[in-house]
């Protein structure tokens, strides 16, 4: 019979806590698109509702390795996240903020921010 992950987590000591937390903190900090979507326990068809296109779409930009910032913006906020761009070197991060105004400029030029482009 299957024991209770609190059973089991109650008879590991601090050490073995620690390595769990640890390795559960690597694992959620890289997670593909599609482990993103199931973590935050949205099917294909809740975030494509949420995102304004239909299923296949989010099925196809799931598998694509290349996106607009502005589509994967959409999706991380139609997921209620903010999407960050950092560029990381040896001697520490730097957030790149040149995207932020996105919206701002789409807006200035009549054009939708948030499209789904590159579906």
């Amino acid at each position: 019979m299957a024991k209770k992950f609190a059973e089991i987590k109650h008879k590991m000591s601090p050490r073995q806590l620690e390595e769990a937390r640890t390795k559960t903190q690597a694992i959620i900090a890289h997670m593909t698109l599609d482990e993103l979507r199931e973590a935050r326990r949205l099917t294909q068809e809740q975030l494509a509702s949420l995102f304004h296109v239909g299923q296949p779409a989010i099925a196809k930009m799931e598998k694509r390795t290349d996106m607009y910032l502005s589509t994967l913006r959409g999706i991380i906020r139609a997921m209620g996240g903010e999407l960050e761009i950092r560029a990381v070197f040896p001697d520490g991060d730097i957030r790149i903020n040149q995207f932020e105004d996105i919206k701002k400029e789409a807006k200035a030029k009549g054009a939708p921010a948030l499209a789904p482009a590159g579906v």
